[in-house]
């Protein structure tokens, strides 16, 4: 699956903007060149023929020359010097456009744009999924289990190796820092999203997370795992509806275990 990148989208299009800007210069270099050696070779036409013939042959020539087609009418002395010259600086304006304009195309940031683009259209069609934030071991556990109950997924991960891992898998992915970069929810849809699932292990990330989703959609269910209970708190006042405590599950799982021994031992 394709993956949506929010940290090299805008470097994407700053490249492509460039790379226009240097094309504009090279075809007006281009467009220079030819009137000039149009001009050029007109003004140095000795011979007889009328001069919209003259300035015809000029404009073939200096096409010709530009083009390195070669298919030329006869020139003059003089002429033959002048296209020399001129040839040398046909030379130098392709050797300034190879030079500027190839590398950008292929670039890392450019080819990220143009997936992004490509990917746009699949989020925006994107209702009553479920965002899963981080894709660590408890993230992936989580997106296994909400795809096998059949439901949409779509996961954002900072970490580039992960986020090609969910991709790997099949996921829908938005490569990007939920709790610094406003777009990475905006792409995600979280406003049309039935539910989010926040599994990162930073408490201030979380934090900052639950608080930008929910001022986004505020009929949001979010879940979210937290430290302990005072942390749990201040998820549920910034708009978590489900906080897991993860010491409490383990204790409470421990002593679940032990009344079962406990029993069977009776």
């Amino acid at each position: 699956m394709p993956i949506y990148r929010t940290f090299e989208s805008r470097f994407g299009l700053l490249h492509l903007q460039e790379w226009r800007r240097r094309a504009l210069r090279t075809f007006a270099l281009l467009a220079l060149a030819l009137v000039g050696c149009m001009a050029g070779l007109l003004l140095l036409d000795s011979s007889p023929d009328p001069f919209d013939e003259r300035a015809f042959n000029a404009l073939w020539n200096a096409a010709n020359l530009l083009s390195t087609l070669g298919d030329f009418t006869g020139f003059n002395d003089r002429q033959k010097v002048f296209m020399i010259a001129t040839m040398f600086v046909v030379l130098i304006i392709g050797g300034y456009a190879v030079s500027r304009l190839t590398g950008l195309l292929s670039s890392e940031a450019v080819m990220a744009f143009r997936e992004n683009r490509s990917m746009r259209c699949t989020l925006d069609d994107l209702t009553r999924h479920v965002v899963v934030i981080g894709f660590g071991p408890l993230g992936q556990l989580v997106a296994d289990r909400l795809r096998t109950a059949g439901d949409p997924v779509l996961v954002v991960e900072r970490a580039e190796d992960l986020a090609a891992r969910a991709s790997e898998l099949g996921y829908l992915v938005i490569h990007g820092d939920a709790g610094a970069d406003d777009q990475v929810l905006e792409r995600s849809g979280i406003d049309r999203a039935r539910a989010m699932v926040v599994t990162t292990e930073d408490p201030d990330r979380k934090l900052a997370i639950t608080l930008m989703a929910h001022a986004r959609n505020p009929g949001l269910k979010i879940a979210v795992t937290g430290a302990n209970s005072h942390r749990g708190s201040l998820l549920h006042r910034a708009g978590a509806s489900d906080v897991v405590i993860a010491d409490d599950l383990v204790a409470g799982a421990l002593i679940a275990r032990l009344d079962a021994k406990v029993g069977a031992n009776r």
